[in-house]
């Protein structure tokens, strides 16, 4: 039997940072903060560019990527000794990563012991392709824990259905996503496709996003979302499958307990097996109009 997870999920907001040394603290606030009510922390996509102040003169996106890219070993070393020292599984959002194929948007999901795990955003948005020429990275995988295995899909991901869908079909019953956007647009978008991906493969998704303004960044100038875990639309859970959500623009936690095995039930005796009844794609070839007599 699987235990059930104690989840945290934060609403970050930006503050300005003078030195790496002050992330490093306001990391380990959130996270103390965090730890002492859940298992496993879910922090936003890119919460560590707040850090681009302590490196850069002003604003400016390129300068902040390349600030940020020169240290990322050591921001992956704050965040993995945090970690460690709260006893707290932890995905503190994500972080440039340069590699040889160019820079990569990973998140790291760090155990309490100190392993490291990545994944990589798969599909990259115009701002990240076109002005800051981040690659897409691995494909969707799955994570070993405690609680069985979840899945991660970094923001602008959870939009495609057949990226969460393949770490469903692995096993995954919990879908983690940070993410960071500029415009209640870009939230919603990512809000309504957790919700989606919640209904449609009867799992959990939970949403970290960046909240707040900094003018003193490029990167995080403007900051709209708020926490939230969803879940599926159907008997044994909320009506509107909102597990727990937080106040739109406000910074900090969400916390709920999730028991997948609510979810093998609902798979097997809800109204409905969404599932189970995933459709094979019909090839283009197949798709012909319908015929009228």
């Amino acid at each position: 039997m699987t235990q059930p997870l104690r989840l945290g999920v934060l609403a970050w907001e930006v503050v300005r940072i003078g030195t790496i040394e002050e992330y490093a603290a306001h990391l380990d606030m959130l996270v103390a903060q965090g730890a002492a009510d859940a298992d496993l922390l879910l922090m936003p996509e890119y919460a560590c560019m707040e850090v681009a102040s302590a490196l850069v003169g002003a604003p400016d996106p390129a300068a902040e990527l390349e600030a940020v890219c020169a240290q990322s070993d050591a921001l992956l070393a704050i965040m993995r000794d945090t970690a460690m020292r709260h006893g707290v599984w932890l995905m503190p959002g994500t972080l440039p990563r340069p590699e040889a194929e160019g820079v990569r948007n990973r998140a790291p999901l760090i155990a309490p012991d100190g392993r490291i795990m990545f994944q990589d955003k798969h599909v990259m948005t115009r701002f990240e392709n076109e002005s800051w020429g981040v690659r897409a990275g691995n494909p969707p995988g799955v994570f070993e824990t405690p609680w069985g295995l979840i899945g991660a899909a970094v923001c602008y991901d959870s939009e495609f259905p057949m990226l969460t869908r393949r770490q469903i079909e692995a096993g995954a019953w919990l879908i983690l996503v940070p993410t960071c956007t500029d415009s209640l647009h870009g939230f919603n978008r990512v809000r309504i496709s957790a919700q989606a991906r919640a209904l449609e493969n009867q799992c959990f998704v939970a949403v970290a996003p960046t909240v707040g303004d900094a003018p003193w960044l490029a990167t995080l100038d403007e900051n709209h979302g708020c926490a939230g875990v969803y879940g599926p639309v159907d008997r044994g859970f909320p009506a509107d499958g909102i597990m727990a959500e937080g106040k739109l623009d406000q910074g900090g936690w969400v916390f709920v307990t999730l028991n997948p095995e609510t979810l093998d039930a609902v798979r097997e005796n809800g109204a409905v097996r969404n599932c189970r009844d995933w459709p094979t794609q019909v090839p283009p070839a197949q798709l012909r109009p319908v015929e009228v007599t």
